[in-house]
């Protein structure tokens, strides 16, 4: 059960773990205390109040990210780049917040995480700016790819995720990380629309920087997160290190598989979130069609990510992961051999939504499972590294292939394929707790 009071924190291992000195529950149980230590100096800092933070902060971050989609037609025909120029940019956004995933990740675990969010909050800011002020390419694969993309990573799920895991005891992780994943569709469903209107009303640019005036309320809410440094005390006996736990990792069969499965993922929304709005405007669909179909994806991937947050309590995460690929992958299909409306984009988005974003809580919380807490954040930003990586090579085979064909039917092809592929590695993933000589 949770603490009652609501400024203690419970810390546990995973029932049926293996023995403390096995699994690093010393180690983990000390960094509560210094998480306890905090929340009994600022009474108002409790874990519900973390989580709402986070919350706040995730939902800014993959709302303002899932917005840049609806400048690709604009800015490309006032720039005069080609579709491919764009989709390098953004290619090279998801696999700079991948690479620094795993660096941010180690940072937020022995430094704390306010720092990373408060550094990316300023950023993102920059970034964007930066981005509008482009004239040519590589500038703007200098701004909204690598200074975005690091920022994206100082300010999404996995520092997130990290924090609450260690925050909240293993009967509440999944849920806890499902509810953080329905905040990110929250900004979503409401920056989408916000970014459109900006569009529509102040020109690309304009819009531009006011999004980056409204990304940088991250900042203020980032000092309200900060954690105290644990001294080598405060942590315990050491029980790894962190190139242990990533020689761990790297030889677990198990996270090999899942980081796969992940690296589809990424493929897949990157692919759609940049290039969607332009297929349904080759389609014959005016932008506001594109922007609600958006929408109704974060809509519908608030219920999806609490729900896959709440299965995973209950069922085995690797059987869901399968399922959530598999049904992705089968609506996609379906949608293309069946004639375009509106009603059947907007059934798309319903059915994508659902499934969204649901992978990033059941990818954290299986490997909490299997490994811990103690490097959570760490293995997590490697999981999303293999995430951005197809993120990238998405954002970008879209527009090459695009510029080649003429057509987004290769690549539609190829996201069916790849989701196949993943909802079959998922399912031979050994999902017990490490065990580790004493």
């Amino acid at each position: 059960m949770m603490a009652k009071r609501s400024n203690l924190v419970a810390v546990e291992e995973d029932p049926g773990s293996a023995p403390k000195a096995a699994t690093g529950i010393d180690s983990v149980r000390a960094r509560g205390r210094c998480i306890v230590s905090l929340t009994r100096d600022r009474p108002w800092r409790n874990p519900l109040i973390l989580l709402a933070c986070l919350g706040l902060i995730v939902s800014l971050s993959m709302g303002m990210r899932q917005t840049f989609g609806l400048f690709l037609a604009p800015m490309t025909a006032a720039q005069g780049w080609s579709r491919e120029t764009f989709g390098i940019a953004f290619a090279l956004q998801n696999l700079m917040m991948g690479a620094a995933a795993p660096f941010v990740g180690w940072i937020a675990d022995r430094k704390g995480a306010g720092w990373v969010l408060l550094g990316g909050g300023v950023l993102y800011a920059v970034g964007i700016v930066l981005t509008a002020l482009a004239s040519n390419g590589w500038q703007l694969s200098i701004a909204a790819g690598l200074l975005l993309g690091v920022a994206q990573a100082c300010t999404t799920f996995s520092v997130g995720f990290g924090m609450l895991g260690r925050v909240y005891p293993p009967e509440h992780r999944s849920r806890v990380f499902g509810i953080m994943g329905a905040a990110g569709s929250i900004g979503q469903f409401v920056l989408l629309p916000y970014a459109g209107s900006l569009i529509a009303a102040l020109g690309w640019f304009n819009a531009l920087i006011v999004m980056s005036i409204t990304i940088a309320l991250i900042v203020p809410i980032a000092f309200l997160l900060m954690e105290p440094t644990p001294t080598a005390a405060a942590r315990g006996p050491r029980v790894q290190t962190g190139a242990e736990a990533l020689r761990e990792a790297f030889g677990h069969r198990g996270f090999m598989l899942m980081t796969t499965g992940y690296f589809v993922c990424g493929f897949q929304l990157a692919f759609i979130t940049l290039h969607f709005p332009a297929y349904l405007a080759d389609s014959g669909f005016a932008l506001n069609v594109a922007t609600i179909a958006l929408a109704l994806i974060g809509l519908f991937n608030v219920f999806g990510s609490y729900a896959a947050g709440e299965l995973g309590q209950r069922y085995p995460k690797k059987y869901l992961l399968a399922g959530l690929f598999f049904i992705r992958s089968l609506a996609i299909a379906l949608f293309l051999v069946i004639s375009k409306t509106e009603a059947s984009v907007y059934a798309l988005a319903a059915i994508l939504g659902l499934l969204w974003l649901a992978t990033g809580p059941l990818t954290s919380a299986l490997i909490a499972q299997m490994f811990g807490t103690a490097y959570l954040t760490t293995l997590s930003g490697l999981a999303f590294f293999s995430h951005q990586v197809g993120g990238a090579l998405g954002a970008w085979l879209g527009g090459h292939w695009y510029d080649q064909t003429g057509s987004y039917a290769l690549i539609w092809s190829v996201s069916v394929g790849l989701g196949l592929l993943a909802a079959l590695v998922n399912l031979p993933i050994d999902e017990r707790t490490v065990e580790r000589p004493a």
